[in-house]
């Protein structure tokens, strides 16, 4: 071990059993600011992947859809089906129906899909709370969780379903009566909007209720693990034109492109906020060196009067600051992973005593706080703080290594 080391660990952690309050207060600063980056930056990176979780087991990696409608669907699909890297095809309609319920109204995104081909794309079993995806036919509807309970629904109810196309008729003076429809699934995904908002029928049934006759609006697109959704929705946007002028192709992260770009900026003005907070840290463990310098002057004179080169004795307090940087950053590490383990205990007790649950289900939009550390944000974070600390000890082991030993001997 170099002497300089040995000196470096002596005057940190003294023998006697006293822990020296200076070095107490410079680890104690890096482990909050690292710490505090853990947690804010895993929150941060588990609304993101949750995001894309939710928008890629609700839409597939690709959407392809038409300018209108697509009547020509068999072969639209066949294009697809035959496009390298794709593994599920489904189809899908979609619009906006008033829904009623024991005289409660509600007016959600309605979704018709297809049965037999949906869980090739989207996970959709996973998501169904109540009932099975099976029981769903022509004269069935599944009905997201908050939805059913806004308006009193559960399995085995009737709701009534008015389109547009039923409320057209009615306006022509022509008798269309509502659709009436028996709820056989309630399905939750974890995102408030959603789960307050949606409701699925049979893809025939959407056809009806929306005058489609066998036509479809688009078509959900599921990928091989690890492929390159953008490269293959480019790919068959060169093919589509030949079957279907007016379809176009679009992966999930460019369907979803400006949302995705504003959650990755909150992220990164979120990590440079915090940052200054490691800075301010290695402030204070400059000065404590500082202080460490002062006091020692006597100390430093004599080390460069027994042949302690000025390098060495820099070394000795750049040594200081390194200890104090990953002894800080492994406490962090640890007190960071703690306070996440017990994130959500830690938000209901917060909650609770503020009587603010509801305030945040309703704007955050997840039941449960997300989160999520990629190996690129945490070797980012230690390594940041790591540096940053042992940079705050050049300026006391420049001073120290300026230090003349004559001069330093005489310092009272």
């Amino acid at each position: 071990m170099p002497w300089s080391l040995y000196l470096a660990l002596k005057q940190l952690f003294p023998s006697g059993g006293r822990f020296p309050f200076f070095t107490a207060i410079s680890v104690l600063g890096v482990m909050l600011g690292v710490a505090l980056l853990i947690v804010s930056i895993s929150v941060m990176g588990g609304f993101g992947r949750e995001i894309k979780r939710m928008i890629v087991d609700t839409q597939g990696e690709i959407q392809v859809r038409a300018g209108g409608y697509l009547a020509n669907i068999e072969e639209v699909a066949a294009v697809i089906e035959d496009t390298p890297g794709v593994v599920g095809v489904s189809p899908f309609a979609e619009g906006v129906v008033m829904l009623e319920h024991n005289s409660m109204p509600a007016f959600p995104a309605l979704q018709g899909i297809d049965v037999e081909r949906i869980n090739d794309v989207i996970p959709l079993n996973s998501y169904i709370r109540a009932g099975t995806l099976t029981n769903l036919d022509d004269d069935s509807i599944i009905l997201s969780s908050r939805l059913a309970y806004s308006i009193g629904a559960r399995i085995g109810s009737y709701v009534e379903v008015y389109s547009p196309l039923l409320l057209e008729k009615i306006k022509a003076d022509e008798v269309m009566l509502p659709r009436e429809l028996e709820v056989v699934g309630i399905m939750e995904i974890g995102h408030q909007s959603l789960d307050s908002s949606v409701v699925l029928v049979t893809l025939r049934r959407m056809q009806e209720l929306y005058g489609l006759g066998e036509g479809v609006h688009g078509f959900s697109v599921k990928l091989e693990k690890g492929a390159d959704a953008d490269a293959i929705a480019r790919l068959m946007n060169q093919r589509l034109p030949a079957v279907a002028p007016r379809t176009f192709a679009q992966s999930w992260m460019d369907s979803n492109e400006e949302f995705l770009f504003v959650v990755q900026l909150e992220k990164n003005m979120i990590f440079f906020l915090l940052i200054f907070i490691i800075v301010v840290a290695a402030f204070s463990v400059t000065s404590s060196l500082l202080i460490a310098v002062v006091r020692k002057t006597r100390e430093i004179g004599l080390l460069g009067a027994m042949g302690g080169r000025p390098r060495d004795i820099a070394m000795c307090f750049c040594w200081q600051a390194l200890v104090i940087g990953v002894s800080g950053t492994i406490a962090g590490v640890g007190l960071g992973y703690f306070v996440l383990h017990y994130r959500n205990n830690i938000i209901a007790t917060f909650t609770k005593l503020t009587g603010s649950e509801e305030a945040l289900v309703r704007f955050y939009e997840f039941s449960n706080l997300p989160a999520y550390l990629s190996n690129q944000d945490f070797w980012l974070i230690v390594g940041l703080a790591i540096t940053i600390s042992t940079l705050a000890g050049f300026l006391p082991a420049w001073r120290a290594a300026r230090l003349q030993p004559v001069e330093a001997l005489r310092s009272e």
